[in-house]
């Protein structure tokens, strides 16, 4: 795999004067570019394959969100008093479910070693 390519800022002006060279260096994913004008970044130059990943991230995120959504639309009426309550009693139900499994693993290590 190839070293993760730098990242350069530069004015828009700098970016302007050296466009196409930036883009052959973006093509062969040696940089990118965060373009600034009057000191305040306002674009990025990406490669593509850098462009599909974000937007296979943000496709990703939106599906997280969309069943967040999802979960939080099933227990709207539910008072926040109960699902806190509730949520804390499962926690300390697998809590105690994985502290039972390693003290029966650590027993039986206890046991294959005497």
């Amino acid at each position: 795999m190839s070293a993760q390519p730098i990242t350069q800022t530069m004015k828009i002006s700098d970016v302007k004067q050296q466009l196409n060279s930036l883009v052959n260096r973006v093509y062969r994913r040696e940089t990118r570019i965060v373009v600034e004008k009057s000191s305040i970044p306002v674009a990025g130059i990406v490669s593509v394959h850098d462009l599909q990943r974000l937007d296979q991230l943000d496709r990703e995120r939106a599906e997280r969100f969309k069943i967040l959504h999802e979960i939080g639309e099933a227990f709207k009426d539910v008072p926040f008093e109960e699902l806190e309550r509730e949520t804390a009693r499962a926690l300390a139900e697998v809590r105690a479910e994985r502290r039972a499994e390693r003290m029966a693993e650590e027993e039986q290590v206890a046991g294959a070693t005497t």
